[in-house]
């Protein structure tokens, strides 16, 4: 496997210094998946701009965690299932939301359910949902909206979790409390 490097803002090319400076800043520290994504500025770029534009949705901070971790989950990606329960306990996240995230059982709020659910169907799917698991969104009181917002949410972490799957990206000691791997969870 290749051995990629997690940049720091001595390291990276010049055009990911200042991104990398930015998360500095907002997280305390650089997330080693920033660093890794630094290698390709455009990439690093993507990523943040897909982030602040989901981050622009009409869903809140738990609707767009069903997402990301829906997404992380099927994509079985251990450094962003731990990262994103970190940010969702940091962001009061219901504790049964978030559990119910990691072992991949129902949400016992119908809503979040449904969006969990529809969140699931796009990506197992790859987009080919039928009408059916649309209308189920719709029923729980989504909008034709959330279905494309999904989609965005879908794209942000098809980035962070592919990056991460290529670069096998070691967990920040931050996220390593919340360390997830499909093994140890319920079957």
């Amino acid at each position: 496997m290749a051995d990629f490097t997690l940049h720091t803002t001595k390291t990276a090319p010049n055009e990911s210094k200042e991104m990398l400076e930015q998360s500095q800043k907002a997280y305390g520290f650089v997330p080693n998946l920033h660093a890794a994504m630094a290698e390709s500025p455009a990439l690093l770029e993507a990523y943040k701009t897909i982030a602040g534009v989901f981050g622009k949705t009409d869903l809140s901070e738990t609707e767009r965690q069903v997402i990301a971790m829906t997404n992380n989950r099927l994509n079985g990606c251990q450094y962003c299932m731990a990262a994103h329960t970190s940010i969702m306990q940091s962001a009061k996240v219901p504790e049964d939301v978030i559990t119910s995230l990691r072992n991949n059982s129902p949400i016992a709020d119908a809503k979040l359910e449904a969006l969990r659910t529809f969140a699931e169907a796009v990506n197992v799917k790859r987009g080919w949902v039928d009408d059916s698991d649309i209308n189920a969104l719709l029923a729980a009181g989504y909008t034709k909206q959330t279905v494309f917002d999904v989609i965005v949410g879908t794209a942000y972490k098809g980035l962070s979790n592919y990056t991460n799957h290529i670069a096998q990206t070691p967990l920040d000691p931050a996220f390593a409390d919340n360390e997830w791997s499909e093994e140890t969870q319920p079957a």
